[in-house]
């Protein structure tokens, strides 16, 4: 028996350190490595490299002399947004765009998905194509669609008013309509691309539980209620937090371009502000510091969206 035993350990083989495990398995799969590195090395100097940046914030930043030349002011930047005259309009104006454009676009791509699941193959594929297509129309050519149709001396919008006994409404020079149109002219343009991801997540519905459902006699609207949804909650749960995760951001692109001096006290907000003190003023530190505090809050949403969805669903991104 000891015999045995004895051989055997002999032929066993002894365990390594894990630092050589490490080293023969990544030679071993050196070929995927490689391939790997060039988005390693994109995704290390473009995303990871500028944190070294995130110092502007907390410097009078001069160029001449360089990031780490440049005198340290502490929460300057940041005390000089809160005690703008303007600030907390700023911010009222980009979280209401913010908080009014996820309530109605973060559900509208579901029940598009839920809707195109529904449809006929020959019938799917053109309409898939038409809410696909304004995804690939750019900022500026979309921006200058809106401003035309709304035009009051030529648009169509203001001509079907005048023809039903309306009066014709200059809408972009008018605050109030201004968010409505910023908020349901990105829905009508991103809804077809954003309802793809849910579109392939219905594409793995067992049909068996429809051929069961409607054995049972379950309707359409009964099958897409409890099967479809169900099926595609994890993927609304993360597609959530994503979103929570940018509420305290909008961009000033399309915002700048649907901009005029009469609208602006709906539609200036963080954003445009840094843009015209930060990046046309030269403030670069302030507006640094702006960016820096729109990240954490972003960042603290996410959390909160994460543990929140964790603990009602038991889906979450960590």
């Amino acid at each position: 028996m000891r015999t045995k035993t004895a051989s055997y350990l002999a032929t066993t083989p002894t365990s390594q350190p894990k630092g050589k495990c490490l080293g023969k398995s990544l030679w071993a799969h050196r070929h995927y490595y490689l391939m790997l590195l060039p988005a390693f090395v994109a995704v290390l100097l473009f995303s990871y490299f500028p944190i070294y940046g995130v110092q502007i914030a907390f410097k009078n930043y001069k160029g001449a002399l360089g990031i780490a030349g440049s005198e340290w002011v502490g929460l300057k930047n940041f005390k000089d947004f809160f005690s703008a005259y303007n600030c907390w309009k700023l911010i009222f104006n980009t979280f209401a765009i913010s908080i009014y454009s996820f309530l109605v676009s973060f559900p509208v791509p579901i029940i598009v998905a839920l809707l195109l699941n529904e449809i006929p193959g020959r019938y799917k594929r053109f309409i898939q194509t038409t809410l696909y297509a304004p995804h690939f129309i750019s900022v500026v050519v979309m921006c200058g669609i809106i401003i035309a149709m709304l035009s009051p001396s030529t648009g169509p919008i203001n001509t079907i008013i005048k023809m039903i006994g309306g009066e014709k409404t200059y809408f972009m020079a008018d605050p109030n309509a201004f968010r409505h149109i910023y908020v349901w002219s990105g829905v009508w343009q991103g809804m077809g691309w954003s309802a793809v991801i849910y579109i392939a997540s219905l594409s793995s519905v067992d049909s068996q539980l429809h051929e069961a459902a409607i054995i049972d006699g379950a309707s359409k609207l009964q099958r897409i209620w409890h099967i479809n949804l169900p099926t595609i909650l994890p993927t609304i749960a993360i597609m959530f937090i994503m979103a929570a995760g940018s509420l305290a951001s909008v961009g000033q692109e399309k915002v700048l371009l649907l901009q005029n001096d009469l609208n602006l006290k709906t539609s200036e907000i963080i954003s445009t502000y840094v843009y015209k003190r930060g990046i046309v003023s030269n403030s670069y530190s302030f507006s640094s510091a702006i960016g820096l505090m729109n990240n954490v809050v972003n960042i603290i949403f996410l959390l909160t969206a994460n543990f929140i969805s964790r603990r009602v669903s038991d889906t979450s991104l960590f």
